[in-house]
């Protein structure tokens, strides 16, 4: 049984949260979760775990929370100090595109510069362990399939695809799973890198495509599409990448990259659609009207990548992942999950994200 001390950056967050839920509900893991609570991070994702979104206070003794920035140092020290890990699980990023493209300079700051300062907190923790706690040791990053750049119509990327970001949100991804490998071959830090697929499922803040298609059609409000709706898109379900990140912590080889990617490729058309037509199941206009009618193609976004597809082959084959949903099954569970828990997106619509346009160029 997995039974690791875990500090998880950004364990407010979505894959974070999804994270710290597998952690406390199906292993020993004690688990600090530090997370900055911008817009994005929200405590309430990690009530059904013990955490009190008010006072950030747990009544499960195996869960803590740090509300702080991972560019302090300081405080970064002081969490390694007093908690005592054994692994990391660096989630903590802006990570949204059209949000990157309204200002890039938060990115740098968050991803990069954050990083390499939780980097090298690890590695003045790490250095003082004793010779077996060093090996068994594990900083691992989570990153994304968008700093591969983009597909044609064939392909995917994997491990070796050479990097090739296309947006200020990438491009700092890239730069800091650069970082990570440098603190591995500089200093020996045993580091891992995830690059993942686009995630969907419980608890995703409303900014993105398929959480803002559900509370639209929810509202009967108009469903942007981008473009044509041609991009296309490997979705995974996010339980499904905790379960992966998890296993890479327990089996991966230090200084390896593995690509987590559900085999589900759509074009965002397609994933509206589909939303669609389970909402006409599971919630019929009363105009008697398809909530397809609802779709309106909007103006692309600037400097939209084509095609991501992953190949999760290594993941599959040397550590034996699995994904226990398909896109079908994923999408409908997600659906049925914001039907039945308003009392979680209702207060961001109405507080932080009412679902306007990001990411235009003026």
């Amino acid at each position: 049984m997995f039974a690791k001390r875990c500090i998880v950056t950004g364990g407010a967050g979505f894959i974070g949260s999804a994270l710290v839920r597998l952690l406390l509900k199906e292993t020993d893991a004690r688990v600090l979760v530090i997370d900055k609570l911008t817009y994005a991070g929200v405590p309430e994702s990690l009530k059904e775990v013990g955490l009190n979104p008010e006072t950030l206070e747990s009544s499960d003794g195996r869960l803590g929370f740090l509300k702080a920035d991972i560019c302090d140092m300081a405080l970064m020290d002081v969490a390694f100090q007093s908690f005592e890990p054994d692994t990391i699980f660096h989630l903590a990023a802006e990570s949204h595109v059209d949000r990157s493209i309204d200002g890039p300079g938060e990115f740098v700051n968050t991803n990069v510069v954050g990083t390499t300062v939780l980097l090298q907190a690890a590695l003045k923790y790490w250095k003082n362990l004793d010779d077996e706690a060093k090996k068994e040791f594990r900083f691992q990053h989570i990153s994304t399939d968008e700093v591969y750049g983009t597909l044609g119509e064939n392909g995917y990327f994997t491990e070796l695809t050479p990097y090739s970001p296309h947006s200020p949100y990438s491009a700092s991804k890239a730069a800091s799973d650069h970082f990570v490998r440098a603190w591995r071959d500089t200093y020996g830090l045993p580091t891992l890198i995830t690059n993942c697929s686009n995630n969907y499922g419980p608890y995703h803040f409303p900014e993105k495509l398929i959480p803002l298609t559900i509370l639209n059609c929810l509202e009967e409000k108009s469903l942007p599409v981008y473009g044509a709706g041609a991009n296309v898109r490997d979705w995974l379900y996010v339980d499904d990448h905790a379960r992966a990140l998890l296993l890479v912590n327990e089996k991966g080889v230090p200084g390896e990259t593995y690509n987590v990617g559900g085999h589900n490729e759509r074009t965002n058309l397609e994933v509206v659609k589909t939303i669609c037509s389970i909402f006409d199941e599971f919630k019929p206009r009363s105009s008697g009207e398809k909530y397809e009618s609802l779709i309106k193609f909007v103006t692309d976004r600037p400097g939209h990548d084509l095609r991501y597809a992953i190949d999760p082959a290594k993941l599959m084959g040397e550590l034996g992942w699995q994904p226990r949903e398909n896109f079908d099954s994923g999408i409908r569970n997600t659906v049925k999950w914001y039907l039945e828990n308003e009392w979680w997106w209702r207060p961001i619509h109405e507080k932080k994200y009412s679902g306007q346009r990001l990411g235009t160029i003026k």
